[in-house]
């Protein structure tokens, strides 16, 4: 009797499979996912510090305030004192046209485009310079800087925001009303009134007014007068742009500037 045959030898175990083995899709895929979490943690290291700390920028405000009447320095508000006489003006004229003040007018020799106002209007020539006068945005002014000034500067209007944006040239010409009354308070001495309307005109173009007056004064002892003018300027915000102009009578031979001002002022 014969031996059986040997059996079979028993299969290897299974070994892991290798990397050849995985499908080249399943490789892509796995490196792809790890490669997102990656850029997805280094977006949050390198920009965690970028946080804007406020959403809401501040409204810009320019602030105006009176140059007083016993000194160069402006104070930090527009408000009348409780000490303070009131300003009584005379009834103001519903159209009246500016009628040539005399003088002889300065040359033109460019445009001053105050930006932070909103509005264009004529550089004159010397003496005539253009120098710094807070608070108004700019100034061309002669002389010294003291009271009464001789000075045309811009600015946004000084008193408070109107409820609603002025619409119709009565608005305005109140608010130029206005404006010409804070003149008398800013850039006279003590106990100056205004004691005539010269002028009160629709501005040439866009939508806004001009008065213009003639101002009584003590100074030195001796009673003088200035011509001045102030027009309101619609500017698409509901508180209008200010330009203003007073020369005392000491340098009356250039009253005619304000003329000048009233017909080539605008709305940039």
């Amino acid at each position: 009797m014969q031996p059986p045959p040997p059996l079979p030898p028993l299969p290897p175990p299974p070994a892991g499979r290798r990397l050849g083995d995985i499908p080249i899709k399943a490789i892509y895929l796995v490196g792809a996912i790890v490669g997102t979490v990656l850029a997805v943690l280094l977006v949050f290291v390198v920009f965690s510090g970028d946080v804007p700390t406020s959403q809401d920028p501040a409204e810009e405000v320019v602030r105006v305030a009176p140059v007083p009447s016993v000194s160069a320095t402006p104070t930090a508000t527009a408000s009348p004192t409780p000490t303070e006489t009131p300003i009584v003006l005379p009834p103001v004229p519903a159209s009246k046209k500016y009628a040539t003040l005399s003088g002889t007018a300065s040359a033109v020799t460019g445009t001053i485009t105050d930006k932070t106002v909103g509005i264009t209007y004529p550089r004159l020539a010397s003496p005539w310079k253009a120098r710094s006068f807070p608070p108004f945005s700019i100034a061309q002014r002669m002389g010294k800087v003291a009271v009464p000034h001789t000075v045309i500067a811009s600015a946004m209007y000084p008193g408070e925001s109107p409820a609603e944006k002025p619409d119709s040239n009565a608005d305005y010409r109140e608010i130029a009303t206005e404006a010409a009354r804070w003149t008398i308070r800013t850039q006279y001495p003590e106990g100056a009134t205004l004691d005539e309307w010269t002028a009160s005109k629709k501005i040439p173009v866009g939508k806004g007014w001009t008065l213009g007056y003639k101002v009584s004064y003590t100074f030195g002892g001796k009673k003088q007068e200035a011509q001045a003018m102030v027009t309101v300027v619609e500017i698409g915000k509901t508180k209008p742009a200010m330009l203003m102009a007073s020369i005392p009578e000491t340098n009356k031979k250039y009253w005619r500037d304000l003329n000048t001002l009233a017909e080539r002022v605008r709305p940039i």
